[in-house]
């Protein structure tokens, strides 16, 4: 019955709502290595739901749901404060890691999130080139223009930003030249199978030979 779905959606609501509150989110730091040298300068905050009793939740499970009720915009804002305050921390031990933060396309259309950002920053003495902001394609393309905006005040920031999943989304090439991205990471999909697929060792390698006349 449709009272029992939406009963449903309202209890898993309000068991993320309180998964927030009560810090019961984690963020994961996968480190990202440079292949030159072999060490690692960044790394990629990615955010895990540990349940007092179903244990842990898969992201797949659980940030789609928030993406359809609205709450991810919620999540985001932990994400980021709890990103910048690591990566300060870091910053005081002398550990000199930029930390990248992934955000949706309805974070792209609030336009508190520069804002909001901005003040994370200040608070933890954080210079903004230590930050890193990750957005895909085809969250941009949901509504280009207010995006651009607010990608554009990030940028003006000193963020670094970064297109995720580069190659699976719908903007056209000529789109992505005007965006301020220093960054393009190709899709997984692409580089899986990378050293057997021949298809794919030649698309990654024409998007890097790309990337890089483009000035990423």
């Amino acid at each position: 019955p449709q009272h029992e779905f939406f009963d449903l959606v309202e209890s898993l609501l309000g068991e993320l709502r309180r998964a927030v509150e009560e810090n019961q989110l984690t963020l994961y730091f996968q480190p990202k290595i440079d292949l030159r040298s072999g060490v690692t300068r960044q790394a990629e905050a990615l955010v895990r739901w540990i349940h007092p009793q179903r244990g842990f939740v898969p992201p797949g499970e659980f940030i789609p749901f928030a993406e359809q009720t609205g709450y991810l915009r919620e999540m985001t804002r932990w994400i980021i404060r709890r990103a910048i305050r690591q990566c300060g921390e870091w910053q005081a031990r002398g550990l000199e890691l930029t930390v990248a933060v992934n955000i949706g396309a309805r974070d792209l259309l609030d336009p508190d999130l520069p804002g909001l950002v901005a003040g994370e920053l200040r608070q933890h003495g954080l210079d903004a080139r230590w930050l890193g902001i990750e957005i895909t394609e085809s969250g941009v393309m949901e509504d280009p223009a207010r995006s651009l905006d607010t990608l554009r005040r990030l940028d003006a920031l000193g963020i670094k930003l970064a297109i995720d999943d580069f190659g699976t989304g719908y903007s056209s090439l000529s789109y992505v030249r005007q965006l301020p991205v220093k960054e393009l990471k190709i899709d997984q999909s692409f580089v899986r199978n990378l050293a057997t697929d021949s298809g794919d060792a030649a698309i990654v390698k024409s998007t890097i030979e790309l990337g890089h006349n483009m000035g990423l």
